[in-house]
């Protein structure tokens, strides 16, 4: 077939008739009847008739002139993003002195990553624990020691708990919940000291540990970074996602002295990338002096005191009692039932994917008119570009980004002498302006990159524990940079997320006609889909808008109202099996916010996630001769998982399963009959109800068996039992497993002896 070309606007004579009688009641409303034949009609329709002439006309616009019309205004390709995420730093074991590290700290492998903000590192190492409740119920072994304990405590009734330690291994998916799962709702930070070295006191030790949490340096207080993942969970099917509420805390520092332990309140920086527990980021708290930070003296002890009430959680391992500095503790505001964590670590630092460039020289200027200048990296970060042009006898000046030379200034003497340019940040291209939008500097000046970022793409989302070394630069006591440090210990402990390729031409091409009709609103349900898929930082795999759909009460034909089902992209982009891809509450609450300042005034929207319909199918089939017997099986399930499968390449169209389409057993006969190698298709049955209770779906008066789907569902494919007989099965055992779907077991091997 030949090549489709995409169209400008695909609109004709009859839509913008309907179009401008639509405005009517807004623009003119005495004019009530604009029927056929009403002068005002008349011109109305001569209006359209002109401008459909004008669409056909711009939609024959040859290729190369049409990317030109495109690019003068200012639809380029959009560059790359950064992927972003968290990384912590640890002091080499032997050191004793706290150390400030600026800024732009570089992880040069695999990918070039960078330090988001300044951290302070101090000699010690964060433990995180909770007071997990325990329950009798859960351990009746307990019952008498508790009965007991309640008579030591004069009988009151008891939350027991363990001392349980978190995040030792890395971040958890399904995250901790540290209100209900905990007797004070409160989680535990515990500062450890380094161990001794030989004949070094660790009373001393742990005093210069406080005194270097606490010391100031170039005249600022000393700031500690806290790194928090808060756990966001798949919301229900058909939950209403709107702007999340920030959750409030409050950190507390133990203070020693006493038997019993008491606590100062921490202030804040002010600089909390969490956004309210949103979102993964850093809580900076200021340190107070070192006569605050401390423990009591029953937190190192084992006693009648230790851990009970307000203590601390008890540490029964001597060693690190006796390297305990003091403790942190996160109270989360009143109020709060739920808090889930995935990961909170010490001495947290965001990093970026991205390379800093600083005071480079880049070209000389030739004096045209609009000169383009291609600066030496691309996908540049817009607000970081900092350049200055030194004419020929003159200083460096700087120069501003604009996004429009034309629009520089209506004074014609203004925008004559305005120090502006234009940025492709995909191409990394500076246009100068011409001496009347822009000033145009003489030829021989040169331009200079006081600081730029760049990077960007899908190479840096990267899996936990991939990052490693960090070179660094510190801030001495006077504030200026001191020597490169390369001996810190990096730790990744979450994925680094958000990466995006460069936006290829083809991308660009599908994109920027929908652009050119909604222009940043959302009016027709297209409108809706096109920006959803442009929401930034997310990968958005499948749009469907459902106009007039009220997903509470699942109802259609509630006027004002549009419900947007999203689905995220998988990273492989290929099929995969159950559980099917689903939307979190981070895409929701993105798409959710991208779409709402561009939605009409009087619409109500809701982001909504999928709902799926369990499905199971089993298939009988007759090979040819000769056909391999497994790899022909292993082919009729994929295809049958192909033609479910909710996003790209499923689906009889390559776009996924339609939403709402009822699933037929003599659709999928055909796709299994088109496996090479399969001679025969005996027959179809489809399952429907869940793992552990399947049931045969029903057949009609002709024998024909359908799954119906609501129009807001799709079908979830949980299991594919492909056999070589006469007649498909009939059940489906709980734990069938289909050769590669339902549950599956981990089985260990030995290498070099298998």
């Amino acid at each position: 077939m030949p090549l489709p070309i995409p169209l400008l606007d695909d609109r004709r004579a009859d839509d913008l008739v309907a179009d401008l009688l639509a405005r009517i009641p807004a623009h003119t409303p005495e004019w009530t009847d604009p029927r056929v034949g009403d002068p005002g009609r008349t011109l109305i329709e001569l209006f359209a008739f002109l401008g459909d002439a004008l669409l056909y006309r711009a939609n024959q616009v040859p290729e190369l002139q049409r990317r030109v019309f495109l690019n003068l205004l200012g639809m380029g390709l959009k560059p790359a993003r950064m992927a972003r995420g968290l990384a912590t730093l640890r002091l080499p074991d032997e050191a004793r002195e706290a150390i400030d590290l600026r800024e732009r700290a570089t992880i040069a492998r695999p990918v070039p990553f960078e330090t988001a903000q300044e951290i302070s590192v101090a000699p010690v190492t964060g433990e995180v624990y909770l007071k997990q409740r325990i329950s009798p119920d859960d351990h009746p072994e307990l019952a008498d020691t508790l009965a007991q304990l309640g008579a030591l405590y004069g009988g009151r009734t008891l939350d027991a708990y363990q001392t349980q330690p978190l995040f030792a291994d890395g971040a958890v998916d399904a995250g901790v919940d540290i209100v209900a799962d905990s007797v004070d709702g409160c989680l535990w930070i515990a500062l450890l000291a380094p161990k001794p070295a030989r004949g070094e006191s660790v009373t001393a030790l742990r005093q210069r540990c406080a005194q270097q949490l606490a010391r100031n340096t170039a005249g600022a207080a000393r700031l500690l970074n806290i790194g928090l993942v808060p756990a966001l969970t798949v919301p229900d099917d058909q939950e209403l996602v709107g702007e999340r509420e920030r959750i409030g805390a409050s950190w507390e520092i133990s203070v020693g002295g006493a038997r019993a332990t008491d606590y100062q309140t921490l202030d804040p920086s002010g600089n909390d990338t969490t956004d309210g527990l949103r979102r993964a980021g850093v809580v900076r708290v200021l340190m107070p002096g070192p006569e605050l930070i401390g423990v009591g003296d029953s937190a190192r002890a084992i006693d009648a005191v230790s851990g009970v009430d307000d203590e601390p959680p008890r540490l029964d391992d001597p060693d690190r009692a006796q390297r305990l500095v003091a403790w942190l503790r996160m109270r989360p505001a009143a109020g709060v039932q739920r808090l889930r964590l995935s990961w909170v670590g010490l001495h947290a630092v965001q990093i970026e994917q991205g390379v800093t460039s600083q005071g480079l020289v880049v070209a000389q200027t030739s004096g045209s008119p609009s000169e383009v200048i291609a600066l030496p990296m691309r996908n540049v970060l817009p607000d970081s570009l900092q350049l200055e042009i030194a004419e020929p006898g003159m200083q460096y000046a700087a120069w501003t980004r604009v996004d429009d030379l034309a629009l520089v200034s209506h004074r014609a003497d203004v925008a004559r002498d305005a120090r502006a340019y234009e940025l492709d940040a995909e191409s990394g291209q500076v246009r100068l302006g011409d001496g009347m939008r822009g000033r145009l500097p003489p030829a021989g000046s040169r331009v200079r990159i006081v600081s730029a970022r760049s990077g960007g793409g899908r190479a840096g989302n990267l899996p936990a524990g991939t990052l490693k070394d960090i070179v660094a630069t510190p801030i001495n006591a006077s504030g200026l940079p001191g020597a490169v440090v390369s001996n810190l210990k990096l730790s990744q402990p979450v994925a680094t997320q958000g990466g995006e390729d460069a936006e290829d031409v083809d991308a660009a091409q599908q994109r920027i006609p929908a652009m050119l009709r909604h222009r940043e609103r959302a009016v027709t349900a297209d409108d809706y889909a096109s920006l959803a898929r442009e929401t930034p930082g997310m990968d958005i795999g499948r749009v469907e808008v459902l106009p007039r759909f009220a997903p509470r009460t699942r109802a259609f034909g509630i006027p004002g109202v549009v419900a947007v089902m999203v689905l995220p992209g998988t990273a492989s982009g290929e099929v995969g099996m159950a559980p099917n891809p689903r939307a979190d509450r981070p895409l929701i609450e993105a798409v959710h916010a991208w779409l709402e300042p561009r939605r009409p005034l009087a619409t109500e929207l809701n982001v909504i996630g999928c709902e799926y319909l369990p499905l199971s199918v089993s298939i009988a089939i007759g090979l040819r001769d000769g056909a391999p017997r497994e790899e022909t099986l292993a082919a009729v399930r994929l295809v049958i998982r192909r033609l479910l499968w909710p996003l790209a390449p499923g689906g009889f169209d390559g776009k996924g399963w339609p939403l709402g389409r009822a699933v037929a057993d003599r659709e999928l006969e055909v796709e299994a009959a088109r496996v090479p190698g399969v001679a025969t298709v005996a027959g179809v049955n489809l399952f429907t109800g869940g793992p552990g209770a399947w049931a045969l779906a029903g057949r009609d008066a002709n024998g024909l068996q359908q799954v119906a789907l609501a129009p807001w569902q799709l079908p979830e494919l949980m299991q594919v039992l492909v056999e070589v007989g006469n007649a498909p099965s009939r059940s489906l055992a709980p734990d069938s497993a289909s050769g590669n779907g339902g549950t599956r077991v981990a089985v260990p091997v030995i290498v070099d002896l298998c």
